[in-house]
């Protein structure tokens, strides 16, 4: 190895898995069987949201149209140490997602789709992993900036449709906790949330257990 390549390898920084315990499953009292995630560490600092409205704001107006459409979709690594969490909602597995914040593929992805539906800038530029701000924040935060700058600009949800793709463990046991808990953020009817859950047949990172993907597609509706 060049000294070069030795100098960049020393400097480059290392993951440093949290602190959160395991995944766990609550008490048989919840219908879901699974609890909504804990708060992490690392809560946004006062003015935080503020910074991300202003940047929205900045967004060239767009017009009034009866109806608008956005895709989002993410993808995180997986490794051991870490909460996964999905929709909210903690999921036991031997490993989680590597991530700035919680690492909710799932949220991450429906905020990117209802932001990408009202043409504003996606959650990197609102919520960028180089502010510390957002170090270990919970993704339900930026769900609600979303839902709320959906709101003020007068839509609300038509319909929402996801896919989760991960190898292990399999979500669909999950799907309908999940679709609870995102139908409750975001303030929509189960009748018009939909998830599902998809392997990726053993290809890939994703299909060796080493990463987890989601898609959304969201229909905004004029109030």
């Amino acid at each position: 190895m060049s000294a070069t390549a030795t100098a960049r390898a020393a400097a480059a920084p290392t993951a440093r898995p949290c602190t959160a315990r395991a995944p766990r499953a609550i008490s048989s009292s919840s219908s879901s069987g699974f609890a909504p995630a804990r708060q992490p560490r690392g809560r946004p600092a006062r003015g935080a949201l503020q910074v991300a409205a202003a940047a929205a704001a900045a967004a060239p107006e767009a017009p009034t149209l009866p109806f608008r459409v956005g895709h989002g979709w993410d993808l995180h690594r997986l490794e051991p140490g870490y909460p996964l969490i999905v929709g909210g909602i903690e999921i036991p597995h031997d490993r989680g997602c590597v991530a700035h914040s919680d690492g909710d593929v799932l949220l991450h992805t429906v905020v990117d789709a209802i932001l990408g539906a009202l043409c504003l800038p996606d959650i990197g530029q609102l919520f960028p992993d180089t502010d510390p701000r957002w170090k270990g924040a919970r993704s339900d935060i930026f769900l609600k900036e979303a839902v709320r700058l959906m709101r003020e600009r007068g839509y609300t949800i038509g319909n929402i449709d996801c896919t989760i793709i991960a190898q292990r463990p399999k979500m669909s046991p999950h799907k309908e906790a999940i679709r609870d808990n995102l139908c409750q953020m975001l303030g929509a009817h189960p009748s018009v949330v939909n998830i599902k859950a998809k392997t990726h047949e053993k290809v890939d990172s994703l299909g060796e257990n080493r990463s987890i993907a989601c898609h959304a597609v969201v229909m905004l509706l004029r109030q």
